[in-house]
């Protein structure tokens, strides 16, 4: 399967200033509402070549490929924004996915302590826990934009994808998991009285899904964590993700069943187990989606090329003198235009920040699917739940 990596942070440059003084970073390109910077390129570089050590590449040969992937680093980033971009107009939404990725970050972590997870982030990668957490949202929009624009429009006729599954069948041995949706209730700083209203509000919504009312409707209306507006949905979990009062309830129900209150840090968990599967060897019809993403990888690559080359013939795209854009399309005019025209060439980095431009060279798997791979995701050592995660409350 063809993956490419994009990587794209944000750079801070470790000068002390005086408290009126504003550092500035030269903007060398802007793509429609945002911007990159020098300050970004040139983090992106560093990264590549962090990267290619842990390769093995030293001495010429270190040189050489960063100077061959170096000279794509521009693309990338303009690439990157543009599937995001993209992803924010089309609607999408990844928030479970993100609770499930951040989640499985922190049962990696083994810590528990919010705060001290977010330390960990911290450490692990040099950015803000919010931070990576809008890396982690960035990955996956852009996954789930070329699965729904590209990789699905990919007809493969299903006796090639049975071959497929007939030829790999050792590789779709899973772990029993469960999909599930939530209602969190939260009693963090609440007084007696207002527990004891928590409480009762949480039977109400238990009685209430269980008599039918639509739980995703339940959790958009009333839960108080991050789930609540992609109704309840918290992703799909294995055995040793989630909190142990959780998993012992969860992992014994039927599909469609929604739990009693559950005792958590946070507050009162209510959860419906939206599906499950058990433990072994997983049938065709269940894989089919991920055995039609895996043929369609390498048939994606040059399809999303040409879709890249759509969006930016579309885009409002202007690129710095003695930058070059390795994708830019033929007769279109992406050349710098006067500063009074336009906007200053240069800016601060509060404004930078404004505009949310901390970024890290996410993975953009060319050849995936709507769902995207956890595998990929950016992690810090060993890896990092939001507050809406299931696995930390």
């Amino acid at each position: 399967m063809f993956h490419r990596f994009v990587v794209l942070i944000a750079a801070s440059l470790p000068m002390a200033f005086a408290a009126d003084v504003h550092v500035v970073e030269e903007i060398v390109a802007k793509v429609n509402n945002d911007i990159i910077t020098r300050g970004e390129i040139e983090h992106s570089r560093a990264l590549l070549i962090e990267e290619l050590r842990r390769q093995g590449l030293t001495g010429a040969r270190l040189n050489d490929a960063v100077e061959q992937q170096a000279k794509d680093a521009l693309r990338d980033q303009i690439d990157q924004l543009l599937l995001v971009q993209k992803g924010k107009d089309l609607e999408i939404k990844v928030d479970p996915d993100v609770t499930r990725r951040m989640a499985e970050i922190q049962v990696q972590s083994k810590i528990t302590d919010p705060d001290k997870f977010h330390e960990y982030v911290r450490e692990q990668t040099g950015m803000t826990y919010e931070d990576f957490k809008q890396q982690v949202t960035n990955q996956l929009l852009t996954q789930r934009v070329v699965g729904e624009e590209i990789s699905s429009r990919i007809a493969i006729p299903e006796a090639e994808k049975r071959k497929y599954y007939d030829d790999h069948k050792n590789e779709f041995v899973r772990d029993e998991q469960v999909f599930i949706s939530q209602i969190l209730i939260s009693t963090e700083g609440k007084n007696d009285q207002q527990v004891a209203a928590a409480q009762k509000k949480a039977k109400d919504l238990v009685t209430r899904a269980k008599q039918g009312e639509k739980f995703s409707d339940l959790a958009r209306n009333n839960s108080d964590d991050d789930t609540a507006k992609s109704g309840g949905e918290a992703g799909a979990y294995k055995r040793g993700m989630l909190r142990k009062e959780i998993e012992d309830i969860v992992f014994q129900a039927k599909k469609g069943a929604v739990t009693d209150p559950i005792k958590v840090p946070a507050g009162l968990l209510i959860v419906r187990v939206d599906e499950r599967f058990e433990a072994g060897q997983a049938s065709f019809e269940e894989v089919q989606e991920e055995v039609s993403q895996r043929i369609a990888g390498p048939r994606v690559a040059p399809k999303l090329r040409e879709y890249l080359a759509k969006l930016r013939q579309d885009a409002f795209l202007q690129v710095k003198d003695g930058y070059v854009d390795s994708g830019a399309v033929p007769g279109k005019d992406t050349r710098w235009k006067d500063a009074v025209e336009l906007k200053p060439e240069t800016t601060t980095k509060e404004e930078v920040a404004a505009h949310h431009k901390k970024k890290i060279l996410f993975v953009i798997p060319h050849g995936g699917g709507s769902k995207p791979a956890a595998d990929t995701t950016p992690t810090p050592a060993t890896a990092p739940a939001t507050g809406a995660s299931p696995a930390k409350q």
